[in-house]
């Protein structure tokens, strides 16, 4: 049902500082840096940070799950018991993004590739 975990997103309030650590952790240059996002691909991993993300309810680094159908796994996470931190939008290209927190608190992210 999932691709698996393959991008994980932190909430940063400094990104300037953020960006020197995480190339320091990764050793490679973001392969997209904007004001509003920075990402990197390091082992099969991405790792984005989010300047915005506090502002969006980010209270952690959220995982994001790849998913085929991301309208269908959210709505059954929502039946599960999940509540909406985020509603599916496009962050473009095509790419669709979600978010959820379970009954214990932790965050929970889907992502669906164009």
């Amino acid at each position: 049902m999932t691709a698996g975990l393959k991008t994980i997103i932190y909430p940063v309030k400094d990104l300037a500082r953020a960006k020197a650590l995480f190339g320091a952790l990764l050793g490679v240059e973001p392969y997209a840096d904007e004001p509003y996002y920075v990402g990197y691909k390091d082992a099969g991993q991405d790792v984005g940070l989010d300047p915005n993300g506090h502002a969006k309810g980010m209270t952690g680094p959220i995982p994001y799950w790849h998913v085929a159908d991301i309208r269908s796994t959210l709505s059954a996470l929502l039946t599960a018991g999940a509540e909406t931190l985020q509603e599916v939008h496009d962050v473009g290209g095509g790419r669709l993004i979600a978010s959820v927190k379970d009954a214990e608190g932790n965050l929970v992210g889907l992502l669906q590739d164009a």
